[in-house]
């Protein structure tokens, strides 16, 4: 998925504009934030909050592209949580919407809850 993303992204783009390609790949610790070990967690997520998201970020300066995709159900340690991909002009541009878009997901988007 990441590299057909990438290709699309370059093909799409006007080379004028796209001078960097940032991506996320979210996995499932065997850990959880404060440490307790888990066995996975149950994910879900709302389709058009992360749609509105990404339309909205897509519209900052200097960015080209913002692709997102998210795993939904029981999940396992080692499994994907998640592909993020924001590519835009220069490192400024990419780097602040790229770490926002994350937050963002991850408060806003994202419901999760671990299992032991």
């Amino acid at each position: 998925m990441i590299e057909q993303w990438i290709a699309e992204v370059k093909e799409n783009s006007n080379p004028r504009e796209l001078g960097m390609i940032l991506i996320h790949n979210g996995i499932v610790r065997a850990t959880s934030k404060n440490g307790k070990d888990v066995k996975g967690m149950h994910l879900s997520y709302n389709k058009e909050e992360l749609n509105s998201l990404i339309a909205e970020f897509k519209k900052k300066e200097g960015i080209v592209e913002i692709m997102a995709w998210i795993n939904e159900g029981v999940l396992n340690v080692g499994d994907d949580i998640m592909y993020v991909l924001v590519a835009g002009r220069l490192r400024t541009d990419v780097l602040p919407v790229f770490e926002e878009f994350l937050s963002k997901i991850k408060r806003e988007v994202v419901s999760e809850d671990e299992f032991s």
